[in-house]
This record gives C-alpha cells, structure tokens and sequence, in this order.
C-alpha cells in the first residue's frame, strides 16, 4: 500500500499543472491533489494549490508572491481549511505573512504530560491485543483557528526584524464516541469509556477551567539572521530567529497570560557541492512568566508561518517517527539532522524539476516540565481504581531524557521551491510509538 501512494504521487507530481511562458518569469502553478499520508493523522484527500509569481526573474529562485490555499481531510478525523498569502514585493522594503487556517481534530493525541514521566502503553489502543481498551484511548477533540499577520523589514543586508499579531481559538473535549461510531459495524465501534483525558480530568490534573478550551490573542517580536542561498532548499548559509510572543487571556480564561521565548538556529553545510548538504536545527521554547492550558502546550510559535500546525514535540513537524504531542511540557530542546542528496535533475517541457534524499535523526527533550505532584496524582488515580504505575514514571532521569527517532526521506521538486516530501522514521524507544516505522507525506523539507 505504502508503494503504491507513493508510485502515484510520483505521477501526480510528474503532471501538476503549471501556466508560465517562461520557469524564472512570471507566473508558476503547481496544483495537486491533497492526497497524503501521515501515521498520525490517516489519508488526506482533498485539494491544495501553491501559485509563485517570480517577477522578470531577477530573483529567482525566491520569489515576489506566493499563494497557498488547501482544503483536506483525513480518515483519522483530522481536516484542514487553509489560505496563506506570502509576499516580498506587495509592501516595498518588507515582508508581509498573512495566514487563515482551520483545523479541525476529533481525535487529537494525547499521552500524558513531560514525555518519559507519562508511561504510554499501545497494547491499550491495539485492537488485535488482549490488553485492548480503545483505539481512542490516548484521543481527544481539539479543533484549531487561527488567523494571523507577520511583518518583516530590515535591520541589515542579513538581519531582519520581525513583528506580528492574531489570535488562537480552540475547542477542545473527550472524543465524541456517539458520533464516531455512526455507520461502523459492530465489530468496528469505539467502546464507551474514559479515556486518559477524562481520567486526567477526574484525577485534577487538566483543570475545569481548560475542558472548553478558548481563544487567545497574541502579539510576538524578534529578530533573525539569515544567510541563505535560498528559502526552500538551501545548500549553504544560516538561517536563526529569536523572539518572544506574549498571549493575552481575558474572563475565566485570566489566568493562562503567558510569555515564552523561542529561540532556533539552522545550518547548511555544501559538502563540496550544491547536492550534497548537511543540514541541522536547534531550537527550544521556553515558558518565562504565566502558565499556558494543556491543548496549547503542543503549540509551536513560529515567527513566519509555513504550515497549517506546528506541534511542539512529536510528529511531522518536529520529531519524525515519534508520536504526534508525545512530548507536553512548558519548555523543551530540539534538534534535527539530515544529509540532503541530490539524485537527479531533470526537465518537463519548461519547468525544473530534481528528485533528492534525506536520511535523518530526530531528537528533543523536556527543559521545564509541568509540575505533577506524586502523592496526589497516586491517591487520585487510587479513587478511580487505577494503578498510578500504569500511567506515571516520576523518576527524575526519565523527565530529561531525551526523545530520539530516525529515518529517511525522498524529496520531488518542481522550479526549486515547489517540493512533494516523503519521509518514513521509526522512533529508537517503543515508549514513543507503538508502532516501528512511521510514514509522512508532506510538502517542503521540514526546517
């Protein structure tokens, strides 16, 4: 089956639609099928479209204008409605983001808080195992808007200072079993029981006050140092940000104000060519003042936005192979390493297209974890008839030890910037994922 999506993305990409007289002028479409492939999420179908404008091509392969629209949804309940608009050109002298997205997620992951300190058991969500309690036992809904605004101008030929506002509004609650089981067979249907976000409900670990979830406007500033040949694919340079993002909350919802501070580093390395580079990022978000509520706690800040949904660790936007929100904590490391290798160039008609490899390591780990007292989280997980055992580990070493994954891509591009990614990673801890390897298909490399 895995073969097969990707022999027909293959060809999808061989075929995408574009309207140009020329590849380093004008206009260039690339218009797909949102059929992919995530382990976390299912099968995407739907439809997604990248429109470039390159100008007369003295900028190339940046360029001016850039318009991404997609509407999908996937078979494990997870949709996504986004408009993202990205200009260099239409405010002379700065940088302009704009971003709309929707997204919605009836079975949300959730394994517990501070990674390693949370046992995650897969027999209990393996249907085919006689420990089995439901496919939807570590789920929740959790349905996402955000819409967004970033500006950058510059400071230096390398250094940019960058602002930007909006808001964040989330609905969250228990997996709504009633309606997920509609049309299943019997042998198919969800059983009706607490799953491990109501048991964190009952045991006061996620407050009454986080159950609804919230909107949240936030406004952020900071600055980065970029020296790369290219955006989408560079071979050489350093691309680092630094910068804070203050989210207000008003009502009920007062007291998750908050401040974090995020810092990221990335490197590409030529290894005596353009098709051959090694590429790495660091990066760490940190909780300097406030507190945050659970379902945001897996929310990435990023200064200019590329996708629909950063998750903070876990998953295929940051650690590969590892399972989506494994790691929920106030503060946590990042890093990823792969080796970019360029296999082969090629043209169709006008347009530029290159098929390249990644192989690759993930790995991140909690800095400041969520407090979770021993004793009350034993007596009440006690009143519930739980072993506190099977859901905790609060052995110091295991809060800090770090997540790590591995793993391979292929890489399809179209005129540099439009790039179809596969990646496949397994998680080097079956504590991370129950399964050994994960599949991801996606757009553009990851950092």
């Amino acid at each position: 089956m895995k073969s097969l999506i990707i022999t027909s993305l293959l060809i999808i990409s061989s075929f995408s639609i574009q309207a140009q007289s020329q590849v380093k002028t004008g206009w260039t479409f690339g218009v797909l099928p949102s059929v992919a492939y995530d382990a976390d999420l299912g099968f995407q179908y739907g439809a997604l479209t990248n429109i470039y404008y390159h100008g007369d091509g003295s900028h190339y392969p940046e360029y001016l204008h850039s318009i991404y629209a997609e509407a999908s949804y996937t078979t494990k309940r997870n949709g996504l409605m986004r408009l993202n608009f990205d200009s260099r050109a239409l405010l002379p002298g700065y940088r302009l983001s704009l971003d709309i997205s929707y997204v919605p997620d009836k079975m949300s992951d959730f394994a517990g808080f501070n990674g390693y300190q949370s046992v995650y058991n897969d027999d209990w969500r393996n249907d085919e195992s006689s420990d089995y309690l439901s496919r939807a036992f570590y789920k929740y809904r959790r349905n996402m808007f955000r819409a967004a605004a970033d500006i950058q101008g510059s400071i230096t030929e390398q250094v940019n200072w960058n602002a930007g506002l909006g808001v964040l509004s989330f609905n969250v609650g228990g997996v709504d079993i009633d309606k997920l089981n509609r049309g299943e067979s019997e042998s198919h249907k969800l059983p009706d029981i607490d799953c491990l976000y109501d048991k964190y409900r009952q045991w006061g670990l996620i407050s009454d006050n986080e159950t609804k979830g919230g909107s949240f406007p936030f406004i952020h500033a900071g600055a980065t140092f970029d020296t790369r040949d290219m955006s989408a694919a560079p071979s050489k340079g350093i691309w680092a940000d630094a910068f804070f993002t203050y989210t207000a909350a008003f009502g009920d919802k007062s007291d998750f104000n908050s401040l974090k501070f995020n810092a990221n580093f990335r490197q590409y390395i030529s290894l005596g060519s353009p098709k051959a580079v090694l590429a790495y990022r660091i990066g760490t978000q940190l909780t300097l003042a406030g507190s945050t509520p659970f379902y945001m706690l897996c929310y990435h800040n990023n200064l200019v936005l590329k996708r629909a949904l950063y998750e903070s660790l876990g998953g295929s936007s940051s650690l590969r192979g590892i399972m989506r929100n494994r790691i929920l904590s106030n503060g946590f490391l990042l890093a990823n390493v792969e080796l970019r290798l360029r296999i082969v160039n090629f043209d169709i008609g006008t347009q530029h297209f290159y098929i390249a490899s990644n192989p690759f390591v993930d790995a991140g780990m909690v800095l400041q974890p969520i407090d979770i007292d021993e004793d009350n989280a034993t007596l009440a997980s006690a009143l519930t008839g739980d072993n506190a055992t099977d859901y905790f580990d609060f052995g110091k070493s295991n809060t800090y030890r770090p997540h790590v994954s591995g793993g391979a891509g292929l890489k399809i591009a179209m005129n540099e910037n439009f790039i179809l990614s596969i990646d496949w990673a397994t998680p080097f801890n079956d504590q991370d994922s129950g399964k050994k390897s994960n599949l991801y298909i996606k757009m553009g490399y990851l950092f």
